[in-house]
């Protein structure tokens, strides 16, 4: 457990050791390229090592949008040419339905054709991306007014929501701005101010889904599929609202939004153990043999960098300094420095470990995601430049 006062004494990740951090990343990804091109890397790494997949993952969109940061971060056209490859296959995927029945659109199209489309102007890729925003607008369930998570619509058991769609939504307002139709962003309102109201509980803490009566729309319960326990904070969903709280401010200007954002902020950051690297679940601290998840603190660190903006000059401080303590932390104990350590660039993630009143099945655990990849890069990228972020 952590006060204001503890965080105070961290090192924050700057000058010559950040300058480190990001070139030795963006060079692990233009090292990547040799495998990763025309194939993707798999959701975890195992013993540290991605295999080969084909484009058909929720998780593919992060590998690349790694390709777009490390661009924008030496201008090799080679990641360039890769780039516009994988566009080709998002396009190709969104066109023939492969594995797009759920609400990560924004996952998979954001980081990596939204991204392409500002950088290149590149026509395939706003196609592929406005394609997956129609998909996603398939899943808004108008009794109770969100975006249907998972399963077939409709159906009673998978009836929810879950807090990792709010980085969903940046896809939606995307699609408004750049056809001018604002139903995208009509319905992405929408589902900010349901899962706002519904998946953070009084303490701060935060559930992962939240389920709806599909008859009459009505708030019925919030449950865990991925954290300990119904009633525990599972880390990464935790950071998700960090994020999402973030970006919802930015979109929407709700000032209440930035009150959730420090309420949630607060939480996760009260629950770090003493090297800042989260559990997989804040039930969990100093003195456990459970895994961390160091994704959870990339993406928390991305989100109060992006809130940071919107802040009193002594407010932005203090989020800013916060974040470079995680990425201190991450780059400390987490960061890979050989690609013949692993052809990840974040070890120690957890992408999902069973338990006995949880739902998910084990993966990943102490190992490398592509999620916390990304998101490790863009905390790198937010630190080292000003960055226009993809979301």
């Amino acid at each position: 457990m952590q006060t204001k006062e503890s965080l105070m004494k961290y090192p924050e990740l700057e000058g010559e050791e950040l300058k480190e951090a990001y070139e030795k990343a963006v060079s692990l990804v233009r090292e990547n390229l040799k495998e990763f091109t025309c194939d993707f890397p798999c959701c975890n790494s195992e013993n540290q090592f991605y295999p080969k997949s084909e484009n058909v993952d929720w998780t593919t969109g992060f590998w690349t949008g790694e390709i777009w940061l490390a661009y924008e971060a030496c201008k090799d056209e080679k990641l360039k040419k890769a780039g516009q490859i994988q566009v080709e296959s998002f396009l190709k995927r969104i066109r023939e339905r492969v594995n797009v029945d759920h609400h990560d659109m924004g996952f998979l199209y954001t980081p990596s054709c939204v991204a392409a489309w500002r950088f290149t102007g590149n026509e395939t890729a706003k196609e592929a991306a406005v394609l997956a925003a129609d998909n996603l607008m398939g899943r808004f369930q108008e009794k109770g007014q969100f975006f249907q998570a998972w399963g077939e619509l409709g159906a009673r058991d998978n009836y929810r929501l879950i807090i990792d769609c709010l980085l969903n939504m940046p896809l939606l307002f995307w699609a408004s701005e750049v056809t001018g139709n604002e139903k995208y962003r009509q319905k992405a309102e929408a589902h900010i101010r349901t899962a706002m109201n519904y998946v953070i509980r009084p303490d701060h803490s935060t559930y992962h889904t939240y389920y709806f009566d599909p008859d009459t729309g009505e708030s019925l319960k919030g449950v865990t599929c991925q954290g300990n326990r119904d009633g525990s904070a599972w880390a990464r969903g935790q950071a998700w609202g960090i994020y999402g709280s973030a970006l919802a401010y930015r979109y929407m200007k709700n000032p209440e939004y930035i009150s959730v954002f420090r309420k949630v902020t607060d939480y996760f950051l009260m629950h770090l153990p003493s090297d800042l690297v989260p559990y997989w679940d804040f039930d969990f601290d100093d003195g456990s043999s459970e895994p961390r998840d160091s994704s959870a603190a990339a993406i928390a660190a991305c989100g109060m960098l992006e809130i940071a903006k919107y802040l009193s000059k002594e407010e932005a401080w203090y989020y800013t300094k916060t974040a470079k303590q995680l990425m201190e932390a991450l780059w400390k104990h987490c960061a890979v420095r050989s690609a013949k350590e692993s052809n990840g660039l974040l070890l120690h993630g957890t992408y999902a470990k069973k338990t006995p009143t949880n739902t998910c099945n084990n993966g990943g655990v102490d190992e490398c995601n592509t999620w916390g990849d990304y998101f490790y890069l863009e905390g790198l990228t937010r630190l080292t430049k000003d960055w226009t972020p993809y979301w």
